[in-house]
């Protein structure tokens, strides 16, 4: 069992235009509604996957019926904690005349105490019997920088932490297997721009050397950037013949981890699996729907660099 948990989910609102006009009426070719957000992105790709997957989050009443019937057309368990106010939407603009994706985002709403308490509760309550848990997601407003580490002491199994900031350096002391920022993430963690390799390499042995076991960096399109304390590797991305949307191919990315992680493989396997799943990800108009035989055979294609330390 993987545990795919986090505080701020999404109902996603995706809309396709032939051309998009900005200060114009635009009438969109294809609408879609799903269920969305870093932590519903993971357990999405992870039931599609093949895994067994618990997904675990706060829910407004306004999109649970809508989010639980998705979820069980996957066969992707959940355990929702019921909130007072309403799911945030996010809406993805995709623009087929220039290819370029707009993503409008509402931010997650603060959360009460009383949630906090019983989100902890119903993850300790599957965490200590999963294989691999996944945290992701930008802690809302008002919640302690140490819950990701509280979480993290609930838990036996390896953790892939997606996260950044304040949260992503208090739940370094509890070692993590992966974790997975993006480059601006990184910088913003660290305070410090990250804009030559240098800077970037001596900044993930930062976070292995406050606790991480592995260090993957993203940055969009480029090369992925892994690290421990004993080697580097600078993996190239796989090609993608049309992207067709983007949103979520680093939750997607994190769910390879996990998943790689379920099946025993190594480190730098899961790294690419992780990536196969993102470039199939972003073929695709919804996110999380993958399929595992596909990311097998295009994690095999993925060019490994080692880096001399």
């Amino acid at each position: 069992m993987i545990v795919a948990a986090g505080l701020t989910p999404a109902w996603q609102h995706i809309l396709r235009f032939e051309r998009l006009r900005l200060g114009e009426v635009n009438r969109a070719a294809e609408a879609h509604q799903c269920a969305s957000g870093k932590v519903f992105n993971v357990g999405i790709a992870l039931a599609h996957l093949g895994a067994e997957c618990r997904a675990i989050s706060p829910l407004g009443a306004d999109v649970a019926e809508r989010v639980r019937a998705e979820f069980a057309g996957f066969g992707l368990e959940a355990s929702l904690i019921g909130q007072a106010e309403p799911t945030r939407v996010c809406t993805t603009l995709l623009d087929d005349a220039t290819g370029a994706v707009t993503e409008l985002v509402e931010n997650a709403r603060p959360l009460s105490a009383e949630i906090l308490d019983e989100f902890r509760e119903e993850f300790a309550a599957h965490a200590l019997a999963a294989d691999v848990v996944v945290l992701s997601g930008s802690l809302p407003a008002g919640t302690d920088a140490a819950y990701y580490l509280e979480l993290m002491e609930r838990t036996v199994g390896p953790v892939v932490l997606d996260a950044r900031g304040p949260e992503l350096l208090e739940a370094l002391a509890m070692s993590p297997m992966f974790v997975k920022p993006n480059r601006e993430e990184l910088a913003h963690t660290l305070g410090r721009p990250l804009d030559t390799d240098r800077t970037l390499r001596a900044a993930m042995c930062e976070l292995v050397e406050l606790g991480a076991e592995w260090v993957v960096v993203t940055e969009g399109a480029k090369a992925v950037w892994l690290a421990s304390g004993e080697a580097s590797y600078r993996l190239a991305p796989l090609r993608v013949a049309r992207v067709v949307n983007p949103i979520g191919c680093g939750d997607c990315l994190a769910a390879g981890l996990a998943w790689g992680l379920s099946l025993g493989r190594e480190p730098l396997e899961c790294v690419r699996l992780g990536i196969a799943c993102a470039a199939q990800n972003a073929a695709a108009l919804l996110p999380g729907r993958l399929d595992p035989e596909r990311a097998l055979q295009d994690a095999a294609q993925v060019a490994v660099e080692p880096l001399a330390r």
